[in-house]
């Protein structure tokens, strides 16, 4: 299993929310830019960045901080938030973003992303946010008609090889994550999946190691201090079997 830190930007700043609630948003480092080159520092291979004020207005906010983390960091970042063209994924990917996760643009738009896994492959990633079990949209304001498990099942068929759950009550809350519906996704399709929202602690990450998800992103706890990124990252070597 990999653990990617998370950094979070909203109106430049790294930020985070509690449950998705945008006017909950606090700042939790001075520069995102510096964070990210201390989680290399302690170890990090990825990155997870979300442009929050692009999952808003559906089209990028955050492009120059999120090429200054990316360079700053210098590993795989993958980058999320308001990704609804092809144009948008060439010019992250050509700036050297790892991997692109799409949201909302998966829920309204499954040819997009069809086209997108066709030309790009393992480098597309679908984020799944779920509230009381249903998939939610365009920053998690809006709360569509199909379950997370529909969901996750139409990303498979397209082809999507990465998917990125969150339970949305459980983010930012530092209350563990949600080990029954990860359990549910995980049997329910072969894409990898990565665990976000409410991770807190070793016994968290050991829970997920347990049930033989991919990855884990943590953003919270490890900016409180709650878990160490490089005690995490040594649990997740210590019992890693994937790539």
């Amino acid at each position: 299993m990999i653990l990617i830190p998370a950094i979070d930007l909203k109106d430049g700043q790294c930020v985070r929310l509690l449950r998705g609630d945008y006017a909950t948003a606090h700042q939790v480092a001075d520069d995102p830019a510096a964070a990210a080159y201390t989680f290399r520092a302690e170890g990090a291979e990825w990155l997870h960045v979300v442009d929050l004020d692009g999952a808003k207005a559906a089209r990028p906010e955050n492009e120059e901080n999120i090429f200054r983390i990316r360079a700053a960091f210098g590993r795989n970042v993958e980058v999320g938030g308001g990704i609804r063209n092809l144009e948008t994924i060439e010019r992250y990917l050509q700036h050297g973003i790892s991997r692109v996760v799409l949201g909302t643009a998966a829920l309204q738009n499954p040819e997009f992303v069809q086209k997108a896994v066709q030309q790009y492959g393992g480098r597309i990633a679908v984020g799944i946010d779920a509230k009381k079990g249903m998939a939610a949209q365009e920053g998690w304001e809006h709360i569509s008609s199909i379950t997370y498990l529909e969901m996750a099942k139409k990303m498979e068929q397209i082809g999507v090889k990465y998917l990125i759950f969150t339970d949305i009550s459980r983010d930012g809350t530092l209350s563990g994550p949600n080990l029954n519906m990860l359990d549910a996704l995980n049997n329910a399709v072969s894409c990898k999946i990565i665990a976000s929202g409410g991770i807190s602690s070793l016994k968290d990450m050991s829970d997920l190691l347990d049930l033989g998800v991919y990855g884990a992103i943590c953003g919270k706890a490890l900016y409180s201090g709650d878990l160490s990124l490089q005690e995490g990252l040594a649990l997740c070597a210590k019992g890693n079997n994937h790539d």
